[in-house]
């Protein structure tokens, strides 16, 4: 009885032994059984949409600008002297034509003017003679020459020119304005050396080639001059002006 007891002990020994090494390995990280190092789950990840664009509008820059009128009004001038585009007045149509005649005017914006005394201000009283612009002297106002009707005519020929009041010319009414006026334009010729040429070489249409009047100066060159009758006519004609450039212009 005494060798089972013996053997029984011995084994309960290996049985700790292995059960001592079999935890030793475990903590040791050992083994298939050892723990992987734990990782995070995977989080659902949410669906954004359809991406949309969102674009800033740019902000109105505050305008800087120079109004046009302004290169025409001189800085820190008088007030009564400045053009007609600097200012706004109150007119009266109800007042007598060719009278002196006050109104009350202000300077538009971006505009400085000074009094007699050199003090800056808005308002003021502008003094003028009642009439319209289209009543002023030809001096005062500056009109479109057309080239299109003849100077040199019976009788003189008219077209309707567009006018512009002077700037420093106060009136009535529009500033532009259409008018009437004589053909009075000039195409570069000469009424001397038309002249001079009808004398000397009036004889071969030198005269009537000048001129532009190709026509008659071919009929003088073949006729000599119409046998001297012609040349002394053409003399004639051109020098009190009755005859002048075929374009319609006046002598220079």
């Amino acid at each position: 009885m005494a060798v089972p007891v013996v053997q029984l002990r011995a084994l309960c020994r290996l049985c700790r032994v292995v059960l001592f090494l079999s935890q030793f390995y475990i903590l040791s990280g050992g083994g298939s059984f050892s723990e992987e190092p734990s990782q995070p789950l995977p989080q659902a990840i949410k669906d954004p949409g359809p991406t949309r664009t969102f674009t800033a509008a740019p902000r109105a820059a505050e305008s800087t600008d120079i109004p046009p009128y302004v290169m025409k009004c001189p800085s820190n001038g008088l007030c009564s002297r400045l053009p007609a585009d600097c200012i706004d007045c109150k007119t009266n149509f109800s007042c007598v034509y060719g009278k002196p005649v006050t109104f009350d005017c202000t300077v538009k914006p971006s505009v400085t003017c000074v009094d007699p005394d050199f003090k800056s201000q808005k308002s003021f009283v502008l003094n003028m003679t009642c009439r319209f612009c289209w009543q002023l002297p030809e001096a005062d106002y500056e009109c479109f020459s057309s080239s299109n009707c003849r100077a040199v005519s019976c009788p003189r020929q008219r077209y309707a020119a567009n006018c512009t009041v002077r700037d420093h010319i106060h009136c009535l009414g529009n500033r532009t304005f259409l008018k009437m006026l004589y053909c009075n334009w000039t195409g570069g010729y000469k009424w001397s050396t038309a002249l001079a040429l009808s004398i000397t070489l009036g004889g071969f249409g030198a005269d009537r080639f000048y001129l532009g009047q190709w026509r008659e100066g071919l009929g003088k060159l073949f006729s000599f001059g119409g046998l001297g009758i012609w040349t002394l006519i053409d003399v004639l004609l051109i020098g009190v002006g009755y005859v002048g450039p075929a374009d319609g212009s006046l002598y220079i």
